[in-house]
């Protein structure tokens, strides 16, 4: 499986998971993971939906384990799908919040990094999140596909409201 139109949509599911941005004064709250799906990596606090919890709800309990602070102000801007070459699968759920109660603290799982909104490290982050993520921060809904071999995409579809200009379909092969 290389290619978008290689999969059946309509019929795919994989495990449910969140990430969520906290947005305040100019800056956003990232993490470096420490362990974990992407660690090493730059990217926002989130993970598994755990038993009967909503999407929402996921967001905030991870936020508060990873980081020790509980965002305030969810909006929801939409969802992507992975679809990783070795058949891993990831239904993820974006939030960002408009603030958070606490300071942001270490754990085993993460440290909080602050960042300028117009400094993100997408040079440490998985390779699609300088795709979606302006069009995030600008307030927009997105719905994303990915195909993933490791680290690289392989092919994706991005759907932007409002548009931004960006790649509705990439072709395959990307490097």
């Amino acid at each position: 499986m290389k290619r978008i139109d290689d999969i059946d949509w309509a019929a795919w599911s994989g495990e449910v998971a969140t990430l969520l941005f906290v947005v305040r004064d100019g800056q956003v709250l990232l993490i470096r993971k420490k362990r974990g799906l992407g660690a090493g990596k730059v990217n926002a606090p989130g993970g598994r939906v755990e038993g009967d919890e909503t999407p929402a709800q996921c967001a905030v309990r991870e936020v508060q384990e990873e980081l020790l602070v509980t965002p305030t102000g969810l909006i929801h801007h939409g969802e992507h799908r992975f679809q990783f070459v070795d058949g891993y699968r990831l239904h993820v759920h974006v939030f960002t919040a408009t603030g958070c109660e606490g300071q942001a603290g270490e754990t085993e799982e993460a440290i909080p990094l602050w960042t300028p909104v117009d400094a993100i490290p997408f040079d440490e982050m998985w390779a699609d999140d300088r795709l979606w993520i302006p069009t995030m921060l600008a307030g927009g809904r997105f719905d994303g596909r990915w195909i993933f071999d490791g680290d690289r995409i392989v092919d994706y579809v991005l759907r932007t409201d409002p548009p931004t200009g960006l790649p509705v379909h990439a072709p395959s092969g990307l490097e």
